[in-house]
């Protein structure tokens, strides 16, 4: 079987995808990735043989980036959905995929949703073609109708298409429920994890609980997301807690201040080592944090930025696995920009979390149910074994 990868720039697009390219080699399968130049390093680490796409020119990118900070939200998804995504995204990938296909055949094409030339393509040549979830289902529907107007060039039913095709999430369905016709839920792994590690003493002789801070590698990186690791180290300096901030590569510290005693910057931990120890984490709300968060069974402080944060931090409220502390510090129609007003009610929300056990109790039903889906080998046996046709 010979399976093709897909996926847009960006790092949190294409990480879903790694539990299938992980499963489809352990299977013995052939498989190959089509990605954007910024993800080259990636799966040049990986060992995951790949191919190189376009992207939209520094020109058009900046034109659209240039235009976020005044957007309002609704404004700001159709920048990024329609525009972005939908239309120069597409286009300037649509030749690599192609040409990928026609030379190396793929049976099966499994792709980012916001990832659009491999379904044009998998569509022109009728290769079954399947979508991996980045974000909660309402958002991935919402991001596909904005998209639908710059995709009717490539076919009238395309959208239809891709609506009817499986759709593979890794979300729970007690926080997800999904209007996909074709909804496979998975788990990402079918054996036990390696025992985490623990983190070092970067404390000292320090005991108290630990909070980890981190608003996302590309959140993390815009003045929203300085904003947000200022906000949250001002408001954890003032608890009995010690904190560990994961910036990323991204995020410029530089802006945020002197640090408290409490508080420790490292570049990048180990998601599975720092869950394990945490007690709550606080977060803008990206789909990889909140649910890799409550697959541990960690509660949560999401302070939402943008995209498809604040639908997640109210399902995380709604299932009673965390709190949400909305920014203030911006216009109500805008992209959020935590400010010092954020400060006292960021702090109120950890404490709470932190005293209340029944947070950690419903994050830890979350991760049971998360645990009890589909193993990916379970998943991808269901997609080749000839049980669904091209496009669906």
């Amino acid at each position: 079987m010979r399976v093709l990868f897909t996926s847009p720039a960006g790092v949190g697009h294409f990480i879903p995808l790694m539990p299938f390219v992980d499963g489809c080699m352990a299977r013995g399968d052939d498989v190959l990735a089509v990605v954007p130049p910024p993800l080259e390093r990636l799966l040049t680490e990986r060992g995951i043989p790949f191919r190189t796409g376009a992207e939209p020119g520094q020109d058009q990118r900046a034109a659209i980036r240039d235009r976020l900070p005044n957007a309002s939200r609704e404004e700001a998804a159709v920048l990024v959905n329609r525009e972005l995504f939908g239309r120069l995204c597409t286009a300037a990938m649509i030749p690599a995929v192609e040409e990928a296909c026609r030379q190396w055949q793929p049976d099966l094409v499994l792709h980012d949703p916001c990832e659009y030339a491999s379904t044009v393509v998998a569509e022109r040549l009728g290769i079954r073609h399947a979508q991996v979830a980045t974000s909660p289902a309402e958002v991935e529907a919402y991001s596909l109708d904005l998209a639908a107007p710059a995709l009717e060039q490539y076919g009238s039913h395309l959208v239809e298409r891709l609506k009817a095709a499986p759709y593979l999430t890794r979300f729970p369905a007690s926080l997800d429920p999904s209007p996909y016709t074709v909804t496979r839920r998975f788990r990402e792994t079918s054996q036990p994890v390696n025992a985490p590690k623990a983190l070092p003493d970067w404390w000292g002789e320090r005991a108290d609980p630990l909070v980890y801070v981190t608003f996302g590698t590309v959140s993390g990186g815009t003045p929203a997301g300085v904003a947000a690791c200022r906000t949250a180290v001002e408001a954890l300096a003032g608890l009995p807690v010690r904190v560990l901030l994961s910036g990323g590569r991204a995020t410029d510290l530089s802006d945020i201040g002197p640090l408290p005693d409490n508080v420790h910057v490292e570049e990048w931990v180990s998601a599975p080592d720092v869950l394990a120890a945490a007690s709550v984490v606080v977060c803008h709300g990206g789909s990889g944090t909140t649910f890799g968060a409550l697959a541990a069974g960690t509660p949560l402080v999401v302070m939402p930025l943008l995209a498809d944060q604040p639908t997640n931090a109210r399902r995380v409220e709604a299932a009673g696995a965390g709190t949400a502390v909305f920014p203030t510090g911006g216009p109500a129609d805008a992209m959020g920009l935590p400010g010092p007003t954020d400060v006292p009610r960021l702090r109120a929300a950890v404490a709470t979390v932190l005293a209340d056990p029944s947070y950690r109790e419903a994050a830890g039903r979350i991760a049971t149910e998360m645990r009890t889906a589909p193993t990916v080998h379970e998943t991808l046996g269901s997609l080749t074994a000839g049980s669904i046709s091209a496009g669906g």
